[in-house]
């Protein structure tokens, strides 16, 4: 009897525990009252023995939760840096103002190239949507609404894990479990990192099974695909062909915009100023409510 009264205490215990290390987790950060934002630092979206520690380190999100906790629509931010640099905090910002406009963002970190080298980089970023999906709704969020989007190396991510459903499948999920992708200047060629991993000149043009082109096909989520009017050379014309491609192979709902007077730094560094069509766009196609 005295056992089994140990024990339960235990369990009691433990269980409160577990939830104290949860909630210390989420705290009001410096964004202000005001915004009622707070923040979910450093989850773990990979776990296991198995793990090496650079990818332990590495996977690893942040979510930003807007004030109305309830029913609210869900982006994953994958940060650019060319497969070979960037961090989730570069996405703060980006972060701060969708949540206040009422969109949960979750940033996540993955491992970059050479030290990860493909396709190391689009399978943390399944993980990172394979989680947030079957956790968002423990933080008020819709299961169905969450919606992938990146910049740059970001966005290139993003079509990887949305147009080839074996990154997510091997998640148990599919690619319907996306209600949308926003890639935002990104590749869609292989990426020039990934030739130079396999040791070709950066400027040698591929679209083999590492190109988002080489997955095109009907029955995807909606796309809302954005560029730069001044973007590096040739992303525009990637962006273009990719936005043909997708429409000659029956893809129903393709999206663009093109950023006036922008440039491939200034699609996101200029997120939020005034008159920025980006933000409003997201805002508009991921439904989020005003």
């Amino acid at each position: 009897m005295i056992l089994s009264s140990l024990r339960g205490c235990m369990r009691r215990w433990m269980a409160v525990a577990v939830i104290g290390a949860v909630h210390a987790l989420v705290s009001t950060n410096a964004f202000g009252d005001q915004a009622g934002i707070s923040v979910l630092s450093d989850a773990a979206y990979k776990t296991g023995p198995d793990l090496t520690e650079y990818e332990a380190s590495r996977c690893k999100l942040d979510v930003y939760l807007p004030a109305a906790r309830q029913d609210f629509p869900t982006l994953i931010w994958l940060h650019g840096g060319g497969l070979t640099a960037g961090k989730k905090e570069d996405a703060s910002n980006i972060a701060r103002l969708l949540a206040e406009r009422g969109v949960a963002v979750v940033v996540p970190n993955y491992r970059l190239s050479a030290k990860a080298p493909y396709p190391a980089y689009i399978d943390d970023s399944a993980a990172a949507v394979a989680w947030t999906v079957r956790h968002i709704a423990e933080h008020g969020g819709r299961r169905e609404r969450v919606f992938l989007g990146g910049h740059s190396a970001g966005a290139y991510l993003v079509l990887m894990v949305g147009l080839n459903p074996a990154y997510l499948e091997k998640y148990e999920l599919q690619p319907g479990a996306l209600a949308g992708l926003i890639p935002v200047a990104g590749q869609t060629l292989t990426h020039y990192t990934i030739r130079e991993e396999r040791g070709l000149p950066k400027a040698t043009i591929i679209a083999d099974e590492a190109a988002p082109l080489h997955h095109v096909k009907s029955g995807l989520p909606p796309l809302l695909v954005v560029w730069a009017e001044h973007d590096m050379e040739m992303r525009a014309e990637e962006n273009l062909l990719l936005v043909s491609a997708l429409k000659a192979a029956g893809q129903k709902d393709v999206r663009t915009l093109v950023l006036p007077n922008r440039h491939h730094g200034t699609t996101v560094s200029e997120f939020g100023e005034s008159d920025d069509q980006l933000l409003e766009a997201i805002v508009t196609f991921v439904g989020a409510k005003r």
